[in-house]
């Protein structure tokens, strides 16, 4: 059973910061003046749109409530890769979500709901004949420095929103996305201006790099985020002391279609589920 709760550990990170992303893609559609407007050049102003965009993006992709997602990530530390591969349908809103993961040739089923991850495997039981595991994502997020207020509540996206200035988006150009003429953005957010910044910039760096494509009608279609995240708890580790690695390289790409979607999303029944969110903290790095 240890390498079920290493595994579901795993996922749960990457779930984790998946919510990040998410939820740093605006929430304030109103753009910070920097003071030049008057002078600005056609480059500037072109510019200074794209920066609208992204930071409006969430609230309209929030409008249409629901959707269907495909989710790729790879984990990358000590020597060894992970990667996972996710489908099912997401609560726009509320952050509740049902899909299928894929990872090291083993299928889940997984479900969010108010910020409990639960997972199954097929064929597979906890120490205590239960089908389903449980992980409190909040209290992973508190523990990586992320912050619990930045899951699946969209009125605090506008911290990230504040974040991003006019010299932090840059637009590609356009691309298609399933069919979908989107533009492409790449964009930086100052990791000092978000809650828990500080702590956040000792393990991201002083910037959080995302890529950003939007359709027509300014709502997310791709998303992605590569990331090196920094264990400071690891810091005076020694190799093979069975400790979490002091440096976990992770690249995330979400996909968007099917807006409107139904989801229904329910926790397993208690009596089937066993928790493991101390496992899943113990497993980065610090013990609670």
């Amino acid at each position: 059973m240890r390498r079920t709760g290493m595994k579901a550990g795993t996922i749960a990170i990457a779930a984790v910061m998946g919510s990040v992303v998410l939820t740093g893609c605006g929430g304030d559609s109103e753009p910070q003046s920097d003071g030049k407007s008057s002078a600005a050049s056609g480059k500037a102003q072109e510019r200074e749109q794209g920066t609208k965009a992204v930071r409006a993006a969430y609230d309209r992709t929030a409008e249409a409530e629901s959707a269907r997602m495909k989710v790729r990530t790879q984990l990358a530390a000590d020597g060894r890769t992970v990667t996972s591969e996710g489908e099912g349908v997401l609560d726009l809103a509320e952050g509740d979500s049902v899909m299928t993961i894929t990872a090291e040739g083993e299928s889940l089923e997984q479900r969010v709901v108010d910020q409990m991850l639960y997972q199954k495997a097929p064929g597979q039981k906890t120490q205590g004949g239960k089908p389903w595991i449980k992980i409190d994502l909040e209290k992973v997020a508190a523990q990586q420095g992320v912050g619990n207020q930045q899951f699946g509540d969209p009125a605090q996206t506008a911290a990230f929103a504040r974040a991003i200035t006019d010299k932090d988006v840059t637009e590609v150009g356009t691309e298609k996305i399933d069919g979908v003429d989107t533009t492409h953005y790449r964009v930086s957010v100052d990791v000092a201006e978000l809650p828990g910044g500080d702590r956040m910039r000792e393990q991201l760096g002083p910037t959080l790099p995302m890529q950003v494509w939007l359709d027509d009608e300014g709502r997310l279609r791709r998303q992605q985020i590569d990331m090196t995240v920094k264990n400071t708890a690891s810091a005076s580790a020694k190799p093979g002391d069975g400790s979490a690695p002091q440096q976990l390289k992770m690249s995330t790409v979400m996909q968007f279609t099917d807006f409107g979607t139904d989801v229904d999303a329910e926790a397993p029944p208690a009596g089937q589920v066993t928790d493991m969110t101390d496992k899943a903290l113990q497993g980065s790095g610090r013990q609670s």
